[in-house]
């Protein structure tokens, strides 16, 4: 099952999402408006979103609340990556410009304000404090987990650990969130919620693992993005760590400058290292074994189509070009 025909399952779910992110996103202010429609608009994957109501089918939950608690976690999704691009100076974000390349960087973090308390009264709304302790607690970790990156940043002696904690916290967490809470409204026992929250954790640390692998060998037209972003950026990520303790003396020079400077002027010496260093192979593999985890949390999921479609998003997970 690929992700279109998954898209085609949850059609009537995504449908009513929709609906309720365009409802949610009015205001009376004008450019609330327009600039949160342009980032909700410009071409998200909607991936956490279709993890929460996958996880609900997977309990054959009957009521609606699902569709309430994907929408909100894509607006706390949006609202990261609102806050990101401006953190991040970023002009290019899913082949389009970002919101703060258009509106400017004080327009982009307010609205990413807005987004978070606007996610907040939906959960308030749901009535369910597990809920609101579990999606709470992931959007305060998120924020930590940008803040150890940005105070990371530039440093030329990452260790693997570090960068770890960091994708567990930005990324991670939320992939958990989304699948847990799909177990909790269907009123799953302690042991099938936390069996939904590792598959979502792993499969979250897959997803970025190959994320950081692609933009040192996909394509800006493929990704939406520059290639080398997180290099200019002063991230360094996976490729980047294993390739600095497998290269030679002036390859790790150049890659150190990187780090430090943001300077792109070597990147295809750089590109070059990284893939004879096999930091791309070991960048994948550190993936796969995420993956295998989260198919292994699932063992005990009840089979149904829905669990095929969870399944076959870890091979989406792995096999994406963007």
């Amino acid at each position: 099952m690929d992700i279109n025909a998954i898209k085609q399952l949850l059609a009537e779910d995504l449908s009513a999402i929709d609906q309720l992110i365009a409802g949610h996103l009015n205001s009376d202010i004008n450019l609330i408006k327009s600039l949160s429609k342009h980032i909700v608009d410009s071409g998200g994957k909607r991936l956490r979103p279709m993890l929460t109501l996958l996880s609900a089918h997977c309990f054959d939950y009957q009521g609606k609340q699902h569709r309430d608690l994907a929408a909100l976690i894509e607006f706390i999704h949006t609202a990261t990556l609102l806050h990101d691009d401006v953190v991040d100076s970023s002009e290019l974000r899913r082949g389009s410009q970002t919101a703060n390349a258009i509106w400017g960087n004080e327009a982009s973090v307010l609205v990413g304000d807005f987004l978070f308390s606007r996610s907040f009264q939906m959960m308030v709304a749901i009535e369910n404090f597990q809920i609101l302790t579990v999606l709470s607690n992931a959007t305060n970790a998120i924020t930590e987990g940008e803040v150890i990156q940005l105070m990371n940043r530039h440093n030329a002696n990452p260790s693997e650990e570090d960068y770890l904690s960091v994708i567990h916290a930005k990324t991670a967490i939320l992939f958990g969130a989304a699948t847990q809470v799909g177990a909790i409204i269907s009123e799953q026992p302690q042991a099938i919620e936390q069996a939904m929250l590792d598959y979502g954790t792993h499969l979250g640390m897959a997803f970025q693992l190959i994320d950081d692998a692609l933009d040192f060998q996909g394509n800006a037209e493929q990704m939406g993005k520059n290639v080398g972003d997180d290099l200019a950026e002063g991230k360094a990520t996976l490729p980047l760590i294993y390739a600095l303790n497998q290269s030679s003396k002036s390859e790790r020079k150049l890659i150190e400058n990187a780090i430090t400077q943001g300077d792109l002027t070597h990147l295809e010496d750089i590109q070059t290292t990284i893939q004879t260093s096999g930091a791309i192979d070991y960048t994948h593999n550190a993936a796969n074994t995420q993956i295998d985890k989260a198919i292994t949390a699932l063992q005990n999921i009840g089979d149904s189509v829905y669990k095929d479609a969870l399944l076959s998003l870890t091979n989406f997970a792995l096999t994406r070009n963007h």
